[in-house]
Protein backbone atom coordinates (compact mmCIF):
# COMPACT_ATOMS: atom_id res chain seq x y z
CA UNK A 1 0.00 0.00 0.00
CA UNK A 2 0.90 3.31 -0.87
CA UNK A 3 1.70 6.09 1.97
CA UNK A 4 -1.06 8.35 1.82
CA UNK A 5 -1.12 12.35 2.90
CA UNK A 6 -3.90 14.37 3.49
CA UNK A 7 -3.83 18.66 3.79
CA UNK A 8 -6.26 20.28 5.93
CA UNK A 9 -6.63 23.57 4.92
CA UNK A 10 -8.30 26.44 6.67
CA UNK A 11 -11.14 26.47 3.87
CA UNK A 12 -12.55 23.59 6.03
CA UNK A 13 -10.98 21.21 2.85
CA UNK A 14 -8.96 18.35 2.08
CA UNK A 15 -6.02 17.69 -0.25
CA UNK A 16 -5.49 13.63 -0.28
CA UNK A 17 -2.13 12.93 -2.11
CA UNK A 18 -0.97 8.79 -2.57
CA UNK A 19 2.47 9.19 -2.50
CA UNK A 20 4.67 6.86 -4.89
CA UNK A 21 7.88 5.62 -3.36
CA UNK A 22 8.51 3.45 -6.05
CA UNK A 23 8.84 6.73 -8.55
CA UNK A 24 10.71 9.14 -6.84
CA UNK A 25 11.77 7.44 -3.55
CA UNK A 26 14.19 9.75 -2.35
CA UNK A 27 11.69 12.45 -2.90
CA UNK A 28 9.08 10.87 -1.02
CA UNK A 29 11.17 10.42 1.77
CA UNK A 30 12.43 13.75 2.23
CA UNK A 31 8.28 14.84 2.38
CA UNK A 32 7.55 12.34 4.63
CA UNK A 33 10.50 13.42 7.07
CA UNK A 34 9.24 17.38 6.63
CA UNK A 35 6.02 16.29 7.32
CA UNK A 36 6.53 14.07 10.30
CA UNK A 37 7.92 16.54 12.18
CA UNK A 38 5.27 18.75 12.03
CA UNK A 39 6.98 21.40 9.57
CA UNK A 40 4.74 22.26 6.85
CA UNK A 41 1.17 22.57 10.01
CA UNK A 42 0.20 25.84 10.07
CA UNK A 43 1.40 27.54 7.10
CA UNK A 44 0.25 29.66 4.69
CA UNK A 45 0.38 28.92 0.81
CA UNK A 46 3.12 31.16 -0.60
CA UNK A 47 2.50 31.24 -4.34
CA UNK A 48 -0.19 30.45 -6.69
CA UNK A 49 0.38 31.31 -10.67
CA UNK A 50 -2.94 30.92 -12.00
CA UNK A 51 -3.26 27.85 -14.99
CA UNK A 52 0.32 26.90 -13.79
CA UNK A 53 0.71 25.46 -10.05
CA UNK A 54 -0.41 26.05 -6.53
CA UNK A 55 3.30 25.87 -5.02
CA UNK A 56 2.99 25.58 -1.25
CA UNK A 57 6.45 27.55 -0.42
CA UNK A 58 9.28 28.63 -1.57
CA UNK A 59 10.95 29.73 1.55
CA UNK A 60 11.19 25.98 3.35
CA UNK A 61 8.35 26.49 5.03
CA UNK A 62 10.45 28.89 7.03
CA UNK A 63 11.52 26.12 9.06
CA UNK A 64 15.04 25.52 9.76
CA UNK A 65 14.70 21.74 8.90
CA UNK A 66 13.13 22.42 5.80
CA UNK A 67 16.73 24.06 4.26
CA UNK A 68 18.41 21.40 3.01
CA UNK A 69 18.58 20.39 -0.79
CA UNK A 70 18.57 16.70 -2.10
CA UNK A 71 20.11 15.22 -5.29
CA UNK A 72 17.89 14.94 -8.51
CA UNK A 73 16.15 11.59 -8.47
CA UNK A 74 17.83 10.71 -11.66
CA UNK A 75 21.10 10.99 -9.97
CA UNK A 76 20.50 8.66 -7.22
CA UNK A 77 17.63 6.23 -9.23
CA UNK A 78 18.67 6.43 -12.81
CA UNK A 79 16.69 3.44 -14.03
CA UNK A 80 13.35 4.84 -12.71
CA UNK A 81 11.48 6.50 -15.54
CA UNK A 82 10.26 9.97 -14.41
CA UNK A 83 6.34 10.74 -14.47
CA UNK A 84 4.77 13.36 -16.41
CA UNK A 85 3.69 16.36 -14.47
CA UNK A 86 0.48 17.30 -14.67
CA UNK A 87 -2.95 18.35 -13.02
CA UNK A 88 -3.31 15.83 -10.49
CA UNK A 89 0.16 15.16 -9.14
CA UNK A 90 2.63 16.77 -6.73
CA UNK A 91 5.76 17.43 -8.01
CA UNK A 92 8.85 18.70 -5.78
CA UNK A 93 10.17 22.24 -6.49
CA UNK A 94 14.12 22.42 -6.98
CA UNK A 95 16.89 24.94 -7.95
CA UNK A 96 18.58 23.86 -10.82
CA UNK A 97 21.88 22.24 -10.83
CA UNK A 98 22.10 22.69 -7.28
CA UNK A 99 19.42 20.24 -6.45
CA UNK A 100 15.94 19.76 -5.85
CA UNK A 101 14.22 21.71 -2.49
CA UNK A 102 14.48 19.32 0.28
CA UNK A 103 10.69 20.50 0.88
CA UNK A 104 9.03 22.52 -1.62
CA UNK A 105 6.05 20.82 -3.29
CA UNK A 106 3.63 22.17 -5.59
CA UNK A 107 0.62 20.95 -7.52
CA UNK A 108 1.02 21.94 -11.30
CA UNK A 109 -2.53 23.12 -12.57
CA UNK A 110 -1.79 22.78 -16.14
CA UNK A 111 0.64 19.87 -18.10
CA UNK A 112 4.24 20.60 -17.82
CA UNK A 113 6.50 18.26 -20.24
CA UNK A 114 9.42 20.55 -19.28
CA UNK A 115 9.27 19.70 -15.67
CA UNK A 116 9.84 15.51 -16.47
CA UNK A 117 13.14 14.23 -14.79
CA UNK A 118 13.62 17.46 -13.40
CA UNK A 119 10.70 18.47 -10.54
CA UNK A 120 9.75 14.74 -9.70
CA UNK A 121 6.45 13.89 -9.54
CA UNK A 122 6.07 12.18 -6.24
CA UNK A 123 2.53 11.15 -5.97
CA UNK A 124 -0.96 11.89 -7.71
CA UNK A 125 -4.51 13.83 -5.55
CA UNK A 126 -6.65 10.86 -4.93
CA UNK A 127 -9.30 13.89 -3.58
CA UNK A 128 -8.68 17.33 -3.42
CA UNK A 129 -8.78 18.96 -7.34
CA UNK A 130 -12.00 21.14 -6.55
CA UNK A 131 -9.64 23.08 -4.03
CA UNK A 132 -6.85 23.04 -5.99
CA UNK A 133 -8.93 25.12 -8.84
CA UNK A 134 -10.60 27.25 -6.03
CA UNK A 135 -7.25 28.13 -4.63
CA UNK A 136 -6.35 29.20 -8.49
CA UNK A 137 -8.64 31.81 -8.91
CA UNK A 138 -8.08 33.66 -5.10
CA UNK A 139 -7.65 37.07 -5.12
CA UNK A 140 -3.84 37.58 -5.53
CA UNK A 141 -1.12 40.19 -5.15
CA UNK A 142 1.97 40.07 -6.48
CA UNK A 143 5.30 39.70 -4.26
CA UNK A 144 8.83 40.56 -5.94
CA UNK A 145 11.67 38.50 -4.25
CA UNK A 146 14.84 39.62 -4.79
CA UNK A 147 17.58 37.99 -7.16
CA UNK A 148 14.59 35.79 -7.94
CA UNK A 149 13.19 36.32 -11.43
CA UNK A 150 9.60 34.27 -11.58
CA UNK A 151 6.32 35.07 -10.99
CA UNK A 152 5.04 35.28 -7.59
CA UNK A 153 1.85 35.82 -6.41
CA UNK A 154 0.61 35.59 -2.52
CA UNK A 155 -2.80 34.98 -1.53
CA UNK A 156 -4.57 38.60 -0.40
CA UNK A 157 -6.42 36.31 2.64
CA UNK A 158 -4.03 33.39 4.11
CA UNK A 159 -4.76 29.85 2.36
CA UNK A 160 -3.36 27.87 5.58
CA UNK A 161 -2.18 24.54 5.37
CA UNK A 162 -3.61 23.62 9.61
CA UNK A 163 -1.65 19.96 9.29
CA UNK A 164 -0.55 17.22 6.98
CA UNK A 165 -1.36 13.81 8.06
CA UNK A 166 0.40 11.01 7.00
CA UNK A 167 -0.69 7.28 6.97
CA UNK A 168 2.27 5.44 6.36
CA UNK A 169 0.42 1.67 6.86
CA UNK A 170 3.08 0.60 9.12
CA UNK A 171 6.32 1.45 6.74
CA UNK A 172 9.37 3.30 8.19
CA UNK A 173 10.66 5.34 5.83
CA UNK A 174 14.44 6.66 5.86
CA UNK A 175 15.47 10.25 6.29
CA UNK A 176 16.64 11.92 2.62
CA UNK A 177 19.52 11.87 1.10
CA UNK A 178 20.32 15.13 1.55
CA UNK A 179 23.40 17.31 -0.49
CA UNK A 180 26.39 18.45 1.26
CA UNK A 181 26.33 21.55 2.28
CA UNK A 182 26.29 24.69 -0.44
CA UNK A 183 24.85 28.04 -0.67
CA UNK A 184 21.30 28.02 0.02
CA UNK A 185 18.51 29.48 -1.98
CA UNK A 186 17.88 33.27 -0.99
CA UNK A 187 14.68 32.97 -0.06
CA UNK A 188 15.26 30.49 2.59
CA UNK A 189 17.49 33.32 4.24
Amino acid sequence: MHPIATFHMSSGSRIVVELLPEAAPNTVNSFIYCAKHGWLDNHAIQRIVPGKWVDLSYAAFHQEGCKYLIPLESMLHPEIEPLDSHPGCICMGGYGVNGMAGCEPFFPLTDCPDHKGIYPVFGYVLEGMEELRRLEKVATRPVKLEGMNIEVNEPLEPEVILRVELELHGVDYPEPIKVPVQRLPSTWQ
